[in-house]
């Protein structure tokens, strides 16, 4: 029993725990080479340029999709504007042949005022005769009797 417990602490020993596998020691970092430091220094400005080129295309390629979308935005609403325009000046042409239509039927419709106040007081009269023979009937109906 003694020796299967030896053999459980050794092999407990022999593997790290997981913690310490992935701290490096002082011995694995080693320090690049001169030459590795300059070509790796060459290696991250080139990926660096290359990025930032892909970037600048992007954005490039992007503003230059937004211009021309504003360019079509412009053009439909230029053509809406003209196509408002146009019936704006149909409606102030319409408008102005209507009020001179109006102008030309004013006469007539004063004369049918008139009329209509001539056909009112007319009225009022035979109110008036009505009542009145009315009245005269109902005296020689009295006188009569």
């Amino acid at each position: 029993m003694a020796a299967a417990a030896q053999g459980v602490l050794a092999t407990r020993r022999e593997e790290p725990p997981p913690d310490e596998a992935a701290v490096e020691t002082a011995e694995e970092a080693k320090e690049p080479a001169e030459a590795d430091i300059t070509e790796l220094c060459w290696d991250i400005f080139s990926k660096m340029a290359n990025y930032l080129t892909g970037e600048l295309t992007d954005i490039t390629r992007a503003t230059s999709e937004d211009y021309k979308l504003l360019e079509n935005m412009n053009k439909l609403t230029s053509l809406k504007y003209l196509e408002m325009k146009d019936t704006a000046i149909n409606i102030s042409r319409y408008l102005k042949d209507l009020n001179q239509k109006y102008a030309e039927l004013q006469p007539y419709l004063d004369q049918i005022n008139v009329t209509e106040e001539h056909v009112r007081a007319l009225q009022q009269a035979a109110y008036k005769l009505d009542a009145y023979s009315k009245k005269l009937e109902a005296k020689y109906k009295k006188l009569e009797k």
